[in-house]
């Protein structure tokens, strides 16, 4: 294990053969593994003096493991998730480490040990559903730029679908005839198709055909201005465009975080209140576990509230005011 070269094979082995080869894993898990190892690796340098190419393995023990989780934290200012989700990347490399490296079993099982750290689960973002409407009426839809964006973000709310598998949509994944439903590869290359109302069909009807697009293809649907496909980063950052504009109509935009992620949450919200089943969601958007679909139920305000009216308020009594200076001040001074 002393030798410098010996993390290159490793690295290569895990990414090539273990994660590509034996797990078959999607282009979003090795790409989120793989910067996970990027962090880990230029920090590792930067600590110990040498260049990347000259670490060895010895150098990436549990010290060094801890170091790069709070330079995360408190440099880089990653949330608890944030942190969690390199840890656990890079657990999943000394794992398969300590497999083919007989010699680094004992390294392996002090970094393996590392604790995930507890993190407070935020509350859900979504936008009521004059919210929703007032950003889609904001966009000018004079422009194919316009167009483009109204299609995109009215076809999350129509299914509830995460931003990426939605950019990585190809016209072929639609269809618009009778019974339309657009096909979905979420998460774990899992498939779903989700019905479109008539509304959402007629605005990708006319978006596809303004594009002169072959229904057949396997073109992108949504492009940006250099016809590639468009990124997370470009849909967030429109989106937030027209959520700056939207509040001038509904004000309480302007209290919301709000995200691509945010309009899946939407989706959800809206067909809870409807009464629709929550598996029947949980299908919709593509959730593995129920547990998922029920965080909704326990951020609905207004649900909340109406539970909170169909009981009675307890009846107001008097009550004499409890007086024991000493042990107020006592309370008062712990």
């Amino acid at each position: 294990m002393s030798s410098p070269e010996l993390l290159g094979p490793q690295i290569t082995f895990f990414f090539r053969d273990y994660l590509l080869g034996q797990r078959g894993a999607s282009v979003h898990t090795v790409h989120s593994y793989r910067d996970a190892m990027k962090l880990l690796l230029r920090f590792a340098a930067q600590r110990t003096g040498k260049t990347v190419t000259h670490l060895s393995l010895e150098d990436l023990d549990a010290p060094m493991i801890l170091a790069f989780l709070k330079h995360l934290e408190v440099e880089r200012c990653s949330s608890p998730s944030t942190r969690n989700q390199r840890l656990g990347a890079i657990r999943t490399f000394f794992r398969i480490v300590a497999t083919n490296a007989p010699t680094a079993f004992e390294q392996c099982q002090r970094i393996l040990a590392i604790p995930m750290k507890r993190a407070c689960q935020k509350p859900v973002d979504y936008l009521e559903r004059e919210e929703m409407e007032a950003i889609l009426v904001v966009i000018d839809r004079a422009s194919l730029i316009g167009r483009r964006d109204y299609a995109l973000f009215a076809l999350m709310y129509n299914c509830g679908s995460r931003i990426q598998e939605t950019l990585n949509l190809n016209v072929r994944d639609i269809s618009l005839t009778w019974p339309a439903y657009i096909r979905f590869f979420g998460k774990g290359r899992k498939e779903r198709i989700c019905p479109l109302w008539n509304e959402t069909v007629t605005v990708l009807r006319d978006f596809i055909e303004e594009r002169g697009l072959d229904p057949t293809s396997a073109v992108p649907i949504f492009v940006n201005n250099r016809g590639q496909r468009l990124s997370r980063d470009g849909a967030a950052l429109r989106l937030s465009k027209y959520a700056n504009k939207a509040v001038l109509r509904v004000p309480s935009v302007a209290g919301k975080r709000i995200h691509p992620h945010s309009i899946r949450h939407t989706t959800a919200m809206h067909m809870l209140r409807s009464g629709v089943d929550r598996n029947a969601i949980a299908n919709l958007l593509g959730h593995a576990r129920s547990s998922t679909t029920d965080r909704y139920a326990h951020a609905d305000l207004e649900m909340k509230r109406k539970a909170i009216e169909s009981c009675a308020p307890p009846p107001e009594t008097r009550q004499s005011k409890w007086r024991n200076p000493e042990v107020l001040d006592f309370l008062e001074s712990l």
